[in-house]
Order: structure tokens, then C-alpha cells, then sequence
């Protein structure tokens, strides 16, 4: 990927020591069509800082390399929580980032090497992305284990928990997939802002409120505010939030499209005896609007409305068994069905297999 895809920071970094090398130290400017752009890998002193020491980081693999993009969407639509994925190159003895702690899960993936690994007591318990790490505090906590990861195994680390890792002899490569997790925080937000259509909580704080003599009438309109707002919460519907946090969830993730020009290419030769089936993690969740003329399908980061009587037919082409165009013939007639099929093919919610 170095060597042959020019990449540009910031889809990689070099660090060193716990601490992150200057970019200008590995990359190059240049000249595409007249446009000039800069961060481009400079492969020579990439490989030269790293026979010197530095770890090599590819970031978010999980929107570059299609093996970890169809991983982590697979893990996505398993627990509704978004995955990304890295990977650290390590040179012999090296250690790539001081002591720290993630705000997100961690499944660390050995894949060439060994490293070894030092895991202590977190600093906050569940950190939110607000919680960063601090160096100094993160290196006094108490060890909990250590432990050298093989090719083939896999440590698991609760966002919070401090780690550090080190290479052993020879390089190592290890992958992190970071489970960012949905939490209740981001359900406190949802619906607090949803209180700005409330006028009552919209009133403004009271005229001096900021002064020095205005503490005890600032203390009782906040304390009036929160009432308020707690009265509000308390009878507050839960189910649009609800939904709100899990369509928000599905527009997040992009289509997988590899393949696809060759899926539009014979939508040509598309007839009743081709098997489609649905295409490995697309994404095409059913909204319920309540229009029974319509239906709405969230494909991710686009939405497409169809007629409400093919929703029979839709659910079973996504259902995730190949099936011929024709064994819709009970659902749609001919025309019908290739007309749906074509459209998913183009969507790239289904695809040809046969």
C-alpha cells in the first residue's frame, strides 16, 4: 500500500517513542494535473524512519482496503456500533505510543510478529471522546497483566483501560478495530435537542445575571431552568428518539461497493432465471412512516421510496438466501419483478450470482 497507492496523510503517520514524527519528515508535495497537493507518502524516508525505529500507522483501513472494510461492517451490523480499523507496523524492539487510554473498544488483531503488551487499571471509567488521555497519569497506573500476542490471537480492551505495546524480535504487525460505542450520553443529547422546540425552555437568563451581585438570582433561574427541564424530560415520548438514534446510526454507513461496475454491466442480461442475492453488508432498513401508498428504505446515506405493494417481494430478496428473479412470480408478474431487482442491482442492495 506504501509503496505502490501514494498515500497522504492523514490515512497514515509515523510515531516514534510515544511520540508522533513531524510529517514533513516522510512526505512529499507534487503536481496532478496542474493542481498542486502535499502529505503524499515518501516511501524512502518512510522505510528509512522505520529501520530507525518508527512504527508505521495505516488509519482507517476500514474505508481503503476492502478485507477490513466487509470486517468491520459485518461487526457493525452485528452491534449496531460503528467499526474502524488501523494497523500498526512495528520495527524489532520498538514501542510505538507511550501509555494512554482509548475512548473506544479495542480488538487488537495479531497478524505478523509478536508484540508485547502492558494493560493497567483505567483512569475513567467508560471515557467519552471528551476524556483524553494524559501521559504522566496513564503511566502510573497499576499493571493488571502483561502478556506476548502470537499471530492468530486477539486481546480485547475496554475503552478506559491503559495499554501500551512493544515489538519483540523482528517486526510486528498488529490491526486495532475500534468499536465506538453508542452511549447513553448520546441518547441525553438527542433528546436534549429536541428541548429547543420548547418555548418554556427557551426563556433567557435573567438581565445582570453574570455580575458578581447576581450569584443568588442566577442560582435560582438555573434552579427554575432545571426543574423545568427535568418536568419536560419526564414526560418526553422516548420512541422518536429512540428512532432518531437508530436511523442515525444506519445514514452512517457507506455502501460497499466492490464490483458493482461489473453488476451494472450485465444488468442487460438480467432476466426471470438470474439468482441474485443480497449484496454482503448493504445496508437497507425499512421506515415505517406510516404511508401506506409508500415504501421508504434507508440504504444507508441515501433513502429510496418504492411502492408499497413490493414490500413482500423486497423482504425476500433481502432476506439473504439466492433466489431466482422468477420465485417472485407469487408476489410481482414479470415486468414487476425485474423492474424491483434492476433497481436494487443499481442500489447495490443485491447483486448477480448466477
Amino acid at each position: 500500500m506504501l509503496a505502490t497507492t501514494a498515500p497522504r496523510t492523514p490515512s497514515f503517520r509515523l510515531v516514534k517513542d510515544g511520540n508522533p514524527l513531524p510529517p514533513a519528515s516522510y512526505t512529499r508535495s507534487g503536481t496532478v494535473g496542474g493542481v498542486r497537493y502535499e502529505g503524499a507518502a515518501d516511501v524512502a524516508r518512510i522505510y528509512r524512519s522505520f529501520a530507525e525505529g518508527a512504527t508505521i500507522v495505516l488509519q482507517s483501513l476500514h474505508r481503503s482496503w476492502g478485507p477490513l472494510a466487509s470486517f468491520c461492517r459485518s461487526l457493525e451490523l452485528f452491534l449496531s456500533h460503528p467499526a474502524q480499523a488501523n494497523a500498526y507496523l512495528t520495527p524489532a524492539g520498538a514501542t510505538a505510543l507511550a501509555p494512554h487510554h482509548d475512548t473506544h473498544d479495542v480488538f487488537v488483531l495479531q497478524v505478523h510478529g509478536h508484540k508485547h503488551w502492558r494493560v493497567s487499571e483505567p483512569m475513567v471509567d467508560a471515557p467519552l471522546p471528551r476524556h483524553r488521555s494524559h501521559r504522566e497519569l496513564a503511566a502510573a497506573q497499576p499493571v493488571l497483566f502483561e502478556t506476548d500476542l502470537m499471530p492468530g490471537q486477539c486481546l480485547y480492551l475496554p475503552r478506559g483501560f491503559v495499554h501500551s505495546a512493544t515489538g519483540q524480535e523482528g517486526m510486528s504487525l498488529h490491526v486495532t478495530i475500534g468499536i465506538h460505542a453508542v452511549t447513553v450520553h448520546d441518547v441525553l443529547a438527542a433528546a436534549l435537542d429536541r428541548a429547543a422546540e420548547e418555548p418554556d425552555l427557551r426563556t433567557a437568563l435573567p438581565l445582570g445575571f453574570a455580575r458578581g451581585d447576581g450569584a443568588e438570582t442566577l442560582a435560582d433561574a438555573v434552579a427554575a431552568g432545571m426543574a423545568r427541564a427535568s418536568l419536560w424530560l419526564g414526560s418526553l415520548d422516548t420512541a422518536p428518539v429512540a428512532e432518531e438514534m437508530r436511523r442515525r446510526f444506519w445514514s452512517q454507513r457507506l455502501p460497499l461497493l466492490e464490483g458493482q461496475l461489473q453488476q451494472l454491466e450485465r444488468l442487460d442480461q438480467l432476466h426471470d432465471g438470474s439468482v441474485v442475492v443480497r449484496r454482503a453488508g448493504s445496508v437497507c432498513e425499512v421506515l415505517d412512516d406510516g404511508d401506506a401508498s409508500r415504501l421508504r428504505l434507508l440504504l444507508g446515506d441515501r433513502e429510496l421510496v418504492l411502492p408499497r405493494p413490493v414490500e413482500p417481494a423486497l423482504l425476500r430478496l433481502i432476506g439473504g438466501a439466492p433466489l431466482a428473479v422468477s420465485e417472485l412470480a407469487d408476489l410481482l408478474d414479470a415486468s414487476s419483478r425485474l423492474v424491483l431487482v434492476r433497481r436494487l442491482v443499481i442500489e447495490g442492495v443485491v447483486e448477480v450470482c448466477g
